[in-house]
């Protein structure tokens, strides 16, 4: 499933392609027009408020996953450009109309987006780019991306569906590679909500694609089966990259997993400092 984050006026709105469309986060739209801390709060008063005037507003919602600030993948609340019209209406906010012309805009760039694929990773680049950081890191980046998307399609056709089960194999692979899994990443350099390979350098994003790469590579060649065979391909891929990793920390003298992050400060600010 397609996740991904847009900001509207600086502030994170997570969507998700369910039929072919965005679906977006109706907690992160009423926390944009509403400048709330808690969105979520806010949603299941107006939903209960909406469910009590017999208002049909909370049928055009659907439980759809999202990444949640632990990291995981969670059902929550989402609605389609439509569905986000009309929720709008029920929130009184200066807002509303700039988010509708930006929802309108959203939803024109994903027909774009169909009929010419590489304007999706052309947005994504400029996307990147406003946060603050460098040509040579976007294109590490981007291209992690695509190395991730084959990997997920590649478990997507040999028989791994759940979630839960592509967050077990991501661990696995992580742990290989680097020593950590994910959340024991995230907690080495001090990060809550954000993603985490939004703030991994140069190499730790090359020895992740390497990790994915790889197993992506023997999963074809071994025709892994389901989950338990793909595990296994995660691990021999993950201890690829780990190796590579290892010898190249002798060689150098240097850790490639730091604990610096861009949280404080964006990346292409710290590159200049180097």
């Amino acid at each position: 499933m397609n996740t991904q984050i847009s900001l509207f006026q600086g502030k994170e709105v997570r969507k998700v392609l369910h039929d072919n469309e965005w679906w977006f986060s109706v907690v992160d739209v009423c926390s944009v027009l509403t400048n709330s801390l808690d969105g979520g709060a806010y949603w299941r008063k107006l939903k209960q408020r909406l469910i009590e005037e017999g208002s049909e507003v909370v049928t055009f919602c659907h439980g759809l996953k999202l990444k949640a600030p632990d990291g995981k993948m969670r059902e929550s609340d989402c609605a389609n450009t439509a569905g986000i019209f009309r929720i709008i209406q029920s929130i009184p906010s200066s807002k509303a109309e700039p988010f509708k012309l930006w929802l309108a805009q959203v939803g024109y760039e994903r027909i774009q987006e169909i009929e010419n694929p590489e304007l999706a990773t052309k947005r994504t680049r400029d996307l990147y780019k406003a946060k603050g950081y460098s040509d040579a890191w976007i294109e590490k980046r981007v291209r992690g991306i695509a190395v991730r998307d084959e990997l997920t399609n590649e478990w997507q056709k040999r028989g791994v569906k759940e979630e839960r089960e592509y967050g077990i194999l991501t661990a696995e692979i992580s742990k290989a590679t680097f020593g950590m899994t994910p959340s024991e990443y995230k907690k080495f350099k001090g990060l809550k909500r954000e993603n985490l390979r939004d703030h991994m350098d140069d190499l730790e994003l090359i020895f992740s694609m390497l990790g994915e790469a790889s197993t992506t590579e023997i999963a074809r060649t071994k025709d892994a089966k389901g989950f338990s065979q793909n595990k296994i391909a995660a691990q021999k891929g993950g201890m690829i990259a780990g190796d590579a990793r290892k010898k190249l920390e002798i060689a150098s003298g240097k850790k490639v997993s730091k604990k610096e992050n861009y949280v404080s400060a964006p990346e292409k600010q710290k590159r200049i400092k180097k």
